[in-house]
């Protein structure tokens, strides 16, 4: 039996209801209801499948189709289950389904590997709610413990570690997310639309990643001190706001001059009191940098602490700065892509090696073990909005691919 587009078009559709904002684009962000609801949705489909599922310390849904070896390491292939505000119906989900159908497709063909495959929809690889990113790839990793649980909060000062409790997981058993990423998994592979116009304005079917950009986030927060609008004058003023707006100005000027294709964002932005009337006493804002050029990075962070330091001196501000993501810049298993690109040839289907300014589950697997990444086409480059569309049929194309690959070269 062939791949079957529709049921890809009926789960993407069916998903797309879990969401806290129906009618705006998805809303499913980490340990909410809508995430419990998605995620128990998968689960359903996981064992429809074939599978069988098991949902770990993490919130990480995983779903294993068995090998003929069942000792040997496992072929992962995963994409998160997690959105942005207001997102589209594709970005990450658009991964897991594609892999719940390339095992639909093996069972219904009677294919079996030599390994173990593992469907994974990942916990919170956006980052969006605690301002951190890769959780549930990180807890696989080891990266996760307890304090990192309780100090990283989201806007309404909800740890990660109590809004685990409010979802039904133990933050207490995070360590027990963990894997023997060298012995248990052979490779990680994703899924994953572009989100970006460069397939879709060149025509090309499949888009073969060599590289992931690096990822620096982190929060400043600009110490001032609240007084009267109308009644300070300006040389008497401690203004956070002035502070804060005079740095961040000049951050994307210093990615343009950073080079290696760098981009920094400053995308969320508090002020407190924030008031019509009142000098700023507190303002926090977001940065994230990115590129495939680690000393970009690290010379557009240099750039912004040292004008923070000269410009809130001037003013009698104090700052601090809390990192709360670093990812360095990643090359993908050659091996891998290599056959990828054989693969698709052999299909007939038209592919491009490119370069991923967005992050992904593979980011933080690529630096532990052999991992690879396949784009579909986003028409007009458009994500994150509600405006993000995949054709289903390139779903399917790419699922096509991976399934060639894995049956030509059984790790």
């Amino acid at each position: 039996m062939a791949i079957v587009e529709e049921r890809i078009k009926k789960n993407l559709e069916d998903l797309a209801l879990f969401t806290s904002t129906p009618g705006n684009g998805t809303t499913r962000l980490p340990f909410t209801p809508e995430a419990r609801g998605a995620v128990e949705y998968l689960r359903k489909e996981l064992r429809d499948a074939g599978m069988t599922v098991r949902e770990d310390a993490a919130g990480n849904i995983i779903g294993r189709y068995p090998g003929s070896r069942p000792d040997a390491p496992v072929l992962m292939i995963a994409s998160h289950f997690d959105s942005v505000k207001n997102g589209g119906n594709f970005d990450g989900i658009a991964g897991v389904i594609a892999g719940i159908e390339l095992v639909r497709h093996f069972r219904e063909e009677g294919i079996v590997l030599q390994h173990p495959i593992e469907i994974v929809g990942t916990n919170d690889e956006e980052g969006l709610r605690f301002g951190t990113g890769y959780f549930g790839t990180r807890a696989m990793a080891g990266e996760i413990g307890i304090p990192y649980l309780r100090s990283m909060k989201d806007m309404d000062g909800i740890s990660i570690h109590d809004a685990m409790l409010a979802y039904g997981l133990d933050p207490q058993g995070i360590s027990t997310a963990e894997r023997d990423l060298a012995g248990e998994i052979a490779a990680f592979i994703e899924i994953h639309i572009e989100q970006g116009p460069v397939l879709y304005n060149t025509g090309v079917e499949i888009g073969l990643v060599e590289g992931i950009v690096g990822l620096k986030r982190f929060r400043v927060t600009v110490q001032g001190q609240a007084d009267h609008a109308g009644t300070t004058p300006m040389d008497m003023r401690i203004d956070a706001m002035d502070c804060a707006a005079k740095v961040i100005a000049k951050i994307s000027d210093w990615a343009v001059d950073a080079g290696g294709n760098a981009v920094a964002t400053v995308g969320s932005l508090e002020v407190f009191p924030n008031a019509i009337n009142i000098v700023a006493e507190k303002v926090i804002f977001s940065v994230d940098i990115r590129s495939i050029d680690e000393t970009a990075i690290i010379s557009i962070c240099e750039r912004i602490k040292k004008e923070l330091a000269v410009t809130c001196r001037a003013k009698g501000a104090s700052f601090s700065v809390e990192e709360t993501l670093n990812v360095l810049p990643v090359r993908l298993d050659e091996r891998i892509l290599s056959q990828f690109e054989k693969s698709s040839r052999e299909l007939g289907y038209s592919s491009l090696r490119m370069i991923s300014g967005a992050g992904h589950d593979t980011l933080p697997m690529a630096t532990k073990l052999p991992s690879a990444l396949l784009f579909v086409p986003s028409r007009k480059g458009r994500s994150h909005c509600q405006e993000e569309w995949t054709d289903y049929g390139d779903l399917v194309k790419a699922i096509e691919v991976l399934s060639a690959m894995l049956k030509t070269n059984d790790y």
